[in-house]
C-alpha cells in the first residue's frame, strides 16, 4: 500500500499503514481469515501471514476460530482482541450520571447509573464522576487502571479559554473554573469533554444514520432543544463552544426575548421546545393530556397523535412539524447541508408522519433541500457517542504500531 502525501514510504510506516487497514477491516467485519484479508488489503498471502502474526504478538487480534470445513492454518479466523483496551464514556444531566465501558471492539461491557436528583448536589461533582465511573469499572470486571480514556458529555460546553462549563446553569456544581483540574487529578486516564447534543451527532455519524456523510445537521429535542453541526467531517463547536445552542435562536412567530439565557425563555424553543406540546395541544381542544415531565409527556402525545388520524391531533402535528421547520429553516439557509437528522424522545416519537410534515415545510421555507431522517441511534445516543468518540483516539493510539 501506497504511503500517505509527504510520509517516507520507508518499510515501517507502510507496516503500521497495513497492520492498521487490517485492524480496520477485522473491525468492520468481524472474524476474518488471513486469505481474505489479504485479498481486502491487496497483500500478498506472505505478507498477510507476517502482518497477522506481528499483530497477534502485540496483542492486538487473536484466533477465534476456523473457516468451516476447511482445516488447516490458512482456515484460521482473526478478530481484533476486545481486551487490548478500553474506553469509558459519561453522560451528564441534572437527575444522573450514566457512565458505560466498551472495549476496544465497541462491545459495552459495564454499565452503571448514579441518581442525582435535586438542585443542591449532596456529592461534590468529582465523587459524582468517579462513584459512576467505579460502578460501570465494577460491574466490568475491571479496575479504573485497565481504562485509556474517558469522555464527558454534558449540557452546554466548556469554554476554552476559562474552563468554565456554558449554556448549561440547569446543571448544579459544574461550573467552578477548578473543576476541569480537580477531575484530571482524580482519575488515572485522559480525559475529554463534550457538548451531549455533539455526542449524539458522533454516534448517528459513525455507527447510526449519518454514517458516510461529512455535512450534516442534528436536532436534538430532548430536555432541551440543540443541535450539532458536522462539516467537512468534523464537528464545528464554535469560538467559546457553542456553536448549535439554537435554543434561543430568534424565528417568526416567537416572542423576540433579551438576554434569553437569564430569561430562559423566547426563540426556537418556543416553537419546536417539547415543552410547548401540552400547550399547543390545549389550544386544540385535545382534553387526554398525560401528566409527568414535559419530554415524556411530549413524546407521548406525539406517539398518540402521529397513529391517529382526528382532525385536532392532525392539527397538532402539522402545527408543530411547522415550529420545527421554521428554524431548521434558518440553519439550512446558512449551512447547506446534506443531510438533517432529527433525534431525541419528542422528535422520535412523531416517526415518519411527522419527518414527512417537516420536509414539506422545509421544503417551502428554505432554497437548500437537504434530505431529512431519523436517527437511528435511540439507545442512550449521548452515551454511545461519548463511547465511540472514546474508542476512536483509543484505537488510533493503540493500533500505532509504527512506535
Amino acid at each position: 500500500m501506497a504511503g500517505t502525501a509527504g510520509t517516507p514510504g520507508t518499510p515501517r510506516v507502510l507496516r503500521a499503514m497495513n497492520d492498521r487497514a487490517a485492524l480496520d477491516l477485522l473491525l468492520e467485519h468481524g472474524p476474518l481469515s488471513r486469505t481474505r484479508i489479504g485479498k481486502l488489503t491487496g497483500l500478498s498471502k506472505p505478507t498477510a501471514s507476517q502482518l497477522l502474526a506481528r499483530l497477534e504478538a502485540a496483542g492486538l487480534v487473536r484466533v477465534t476460530g476456523t473457516s468451516e470445513g476447511r482445516p488447516g492454518p490458512s482456515a484460521q479466523l482473526y478478530a481484533v482482541n476486545p481486551a487490548a483496551a478500553y474506553a469509558a464514556g459519561l453522560d451528564v444531566t441534572p437527575d444522573r450520571l450514566r457512565a458505560a465501558v466498551a472495549d476496544l471492539t465497541g462491545q459495552t461491557v459495564g454499565e452503571f447509573e448514579l441518581p442525582t436528583p435535586g438542585r443542591r448536589p449532596t456529592q461534590p461533582v468529582v465523587q459524582q464522576v468517579t462513584a459512576a465511573l467505579d460502578g460501570a469499572v465494577k460491574a466490568a470486571g475491571l479496575t479504573r487502571d485497565d481504562v485509556h480514556r474517558l469522555v464527558i458529555g454534558t449540557p452546554g460546553a466548556f469554554d476554552p479559554s476559562t474552563g468554565r462549563l456554558r449554556y448549561a446553569a440547569h446543571l448544579p456544581g459544574w461550573h467552578s473554573p477548578a473543576l476541569l483540574d480537580e477531575l484530571a487529578a482524580a482519575l488515572p486516564m485522559p480525559l475529554e469533554y463534550e457538548n451531549d447534543v455533539n455526542l449524539v451527532a458522533v454516534a448517528e455519524q459513525r455507527i447510526g444514520a449519518a454514517r458516510g456523510h461529512d455535512d450534516f445537521v442534528l436536532l436534538w429535542n430532548q430536555e432541551g432543544l440543540g443541535a450539532a453541526l458536522v462539516l467537512g467531517g468534523r464537528l464545528h463547536r464554535g469560538w467559546t463552544g457553542g456553536a448549535g445552542e439554537v435554543g434561543f435562536l430568534p424565528v417568526p412567530g416567537a416572542p423576540l426575548v433579551r438576554q434569553v439565557t437569564r430569561a430562559n425563555s423566547g426563540g426556537y424553543q418556543e416553537l419546536a421546545g417539547a415543552q410547548v406540546l401540552p400547550r399547543l395541544a390545549r389550544e386544540l381542544g385535545i382534553d387526554d393530556i398525560p401528566e409527568g415531565p414535559y419530554t415524556e409527556v411530549a413524546a407521548e402525545l406525539l406517539a398518540r397523535v402521529a397513529d391517529s388520524g382526528a382532525d385536532p391531533q392532525r392539527r397538532l402535528l402539522t402545527t408543530y412539524a411547522t415550529g420545527v421547520a421554521t428554524g431548521l429553516a434558518s440553519l439550512v439557509s446558512v449551512l447547506d447541508p446534506e443531510l438533517v437528522v432529527l433525534s431525541g424522545g419528542a422528535l422520535a416519537s412523531g416517526g415518519e408522519r411527522l419527518l414527512a410534515l417537516v420536509q414539506a415545510e422545509l421544503a417551502d421555507l428554505a432554497a437548500s433541500r437537504p434530505r431529512l431522517v431519523l436517527g437511528d441511534v435511540t439507545e442512550h445516543p449521548v452515551l454511545r457517542g461519548a463511547l465511540e468518540s472514546a474508542l476512536a483516539t483509543t484505537r488510533d493510539e493503540v493500533f500505532d504500531t509504527s512506535r
